[in-house]
């Protein structure tokens, strides 16, 4: 599993919410007129070379009415501390501010798991430090969930997953999350994406998925409701383009993508034979098979074209 593509996918999709929680102190500065756009890696790799480590997502914030300079946020996703390197980021750093031109750059580093690390790096003597060069860090693990389950800031929701949380509010978490994606992104095929990125993280297992679905009922069906509304942007787009393959496939895609997620949340990882049969089934069969979710005790009841 890609944890920094995970992120990555985060921070491109949603720059603002991003930096107003992995970078809070940073981020009062930053007011609604601000435009925020993702730096293309691809004119990174070749000044840095293959021997540095790309990191996750620079985004510059720029002022149009030139108010103020640009500035340019650099994340880096690190899953496991002991592998961070502040030199490497530094140099990163350095690099990149030489590039852009500028010396207004926010450094962060978002860690998953627990661990020691250095947040600051002093080049010098014992009189003068020639390089004193720190960073922001978001350390997700200490972060308590409870104190983020109603917030409005969808990166943080999406993240609930990632905190602390007593092992009897896993649910609750876990509901929160789905709540605030419902709540704060309409796009039917973004829910998809990051409903599955919020299973990733919490990790249900059967009998967890199980209790979440009589606990939290609306939640669930809020997952169809997805599926629905990706399906019917799918046929408009094809009305739009004329063109009787794209109605289809807006229905075959929609019903194969909301099915896949909707049985991992029941039943856990699938077979690479399920995900096969499901990708190729048609709609009708998907539909039938959607149907039955809820309701079916096994994934062998979902999938069983006799009933």
């Amino acid at each position: 599993m890609s944890h920094d593509q995970n992120f990555k996918n985060l921070i491109v999709d949603y720059p603002r919410e991003s930096i107003a929680f992995f970078a809070a102190v940073e981020s009062r500065a930053i007011d609604p007129g601000a435009r925020i756009l993702p730096i293309r890696e691809e004119q990174l790799k070749e000044r840095l070379g293959e021997r540095f480590r790309e990191l996750d997502v620079p985004l510059l914030v720029e002022w149009p009415d030139g108010r103020r300079a640009a500035l340019l946020f650099v994340f880096e996703e690190e899953t496991e501390p002991k592998r961070f390197s502040i030199h490497r980021l530094a140099h990163y750093c350095l690099d990149l501010a030489d590039l852009c031109g500028t010396d207004r750059v926010v450094p962060v580093v978002i860690f998953l798991h627990p661990g020691s690390y250095a947040t600051r790096l002093r080049l010098g003597s014992e009189s003068t430090a020639y390089l004193d060069f720190h960073c922001l860090d978001c350390a997700l693990f200490a972060l308590r969930a409870r104190e983020h389950l109603d917030s409005r800031n969808l990166a943080a929701r999406l993240n609930l997953p990632n905190m602390a949380y007593a092992p009897e509010d896993k649910l609750e978490v876990y509901a929160s999350a789905v709540r605030g994606l419902r709540e704060f992104e309409p796009d039917p095929e973004r829910c998809l994406k990051y409903l599955d990125f919020i299973d990733i993280y919490a990790a249900l297992d059967e009998n967890e998925r199980i209790l979440y679905t009589q606990r939290y009922p609306q939640e669930a069906a809020d997952m169809s409701g997805f599926a629905k509304r990706f399906i019917e942007q799918g046929i408009e787009q094809g009305i739009e383009q004329g063109i009787e393959k794209g109605i289809e496939q807006g229905v075959q895609r929609g019903e194969a993508r909301m099915l896949l997620s909707l049985l991992r949340l029941r039943f856990g990882e699938l077979p690479d034979t399920v995900q096969q049969r499901i990708e190729s089934a048609d709609a009708d069969t998907l539909l039938r098979w959607s149907e039955r979710v809820l309701t079916a005790v096994t994934l062998a009841e979902v999938l069983d074209d006799a009933c």
